[in-house]
């Protein structure tokens, strides 16, 4: 009868170890499982963060691709920097995207952005100051070129009034056949005597005398004086009609009759010319010109009966 107390006393102690133990291995289960939960609360919030990063680092990119392309430049160098930093802007946000739960890269690409904004500013400095050394280039070729531009219509006037004067001292400098008259000839006494003659069945020679007048400013030295007589039937009185016989006046050219080389000395010398022709004078009206220096400088007419 007393062995049946001990059992139930054993069994008892035995009961509460049991109980013991399982109070220990649930609070231990308990514990573990609250860390695993912790662990797992941590992981969910890092992974939402790298996300959250990712999201942060892909639009600083973008806004810092928006500030890339606004910048202009004409320098061939800095063109082709800026176009290199615009392609790496572009396969940032493709890695972005790519590794957007990864922490590692994107925290490497957020270092990355931050180097291309430093970078970005230097440039947004060097290209102030070309645009600005540019305004200077550009303000001082435009002076340049509009002081060349007032040189040249200086030195147009200029050219405009030294050809103006030159042209006045060339019209100055013209000599001028004065008080032309006009003969028909024959000649006597084996050609030493002249009778004047209107009658055109007896003119040998149509005289033409003239004084080349003073002229101080014309330069001195030989002139060939040419006489040119029109016929009352429209020809041009000549030896032969060939080159040869030929003389320029007033832009033109015609044929002449006769010709005088005359010495000149800025003073007045008297000239006269005999002009023939090479078939008989027929009656009418002949014009004359007077020409020298490639000028007419003087005119007068005689009609033979």
């Amino acid at each position: 009868m007393e062995s049946q107390p001990e059992e139930k006393k054993s069994n008892n102690k035995l009961l509460l170890v049991l109980l013991g133990l399982l109070l220990i291995g649930n609070g231990i289960f308990a514990w573990l499982w609250l860390q695993e939960r912790g662990r797992a609360n941590t992981v969910v919030i890092e992974k939402q963060n790298v996300i959250i990063e990712s999201d942060n680092v892909k639009a600083n990119l973008l806004d810092l691709q928006q500030q890339y392309a606004t910048l202009q430049t004409n320098d061939k160098t800095l063109n082709e920097d800026l176009d290199a930093k615009r392609a790496q802007i572009a396969d940032l946000l493709e890695q972005a995207e790519k590794h957007k739960g990864d922490a590692y890269i994107i925290s490497k690409l957020k270092k990355e952005t931050e180097t291309l904004r430093k970078i970005m500013q230097h440039y947004v400095i060097e290209i102030d100051s070309l645009n600005t050394m540019n305004k200077v280039i550009i303000a001082e070729k435009e002076k340049v070129t509009s002081d060349l531009h007032s040189e040249k219509e200086k030195t147009s006037k200029l050219s405009k009034d030294k050809e103006a004067l030159s042209n006045t001292i060339n019209l100055g400098s013209i000599l001028k056949a004065e008080n032309p008259t006009v003969k028909g000839v024959k000649f006597r006494s084996g050609g030493k005597k002249e009778i004047e003659t209107t009658k055109a069945s007896r003119v040998e020679r149509i005289k033409v005398s003239f004084v080349l007048g003073e002229n101080k400013i014309a330069k001195k030295g030989n002139r060939t004086v040419f006489v040119r007589i029109t016929t009352p039937d429209g020809k041009e009185l000549c030896k032969s009609p060939d080159e040869d016989n030929m003389v320029k006046f007033n832009g033109g050219k015609g044929f002449y009759a006769a010709r005088e080389d005359v010495s000149y000395s800025n003073e007045d010398v008297a000239v006269d010319v005999f002009c023939a022709s090479p078939n008989p004078f027929i009656a009418g009206k002949y014009l004359i010109d007077i020409i020298c220096d490639d000028v007419i400088v003087g005119q007068s007419s005689i009609t033979l009966k």
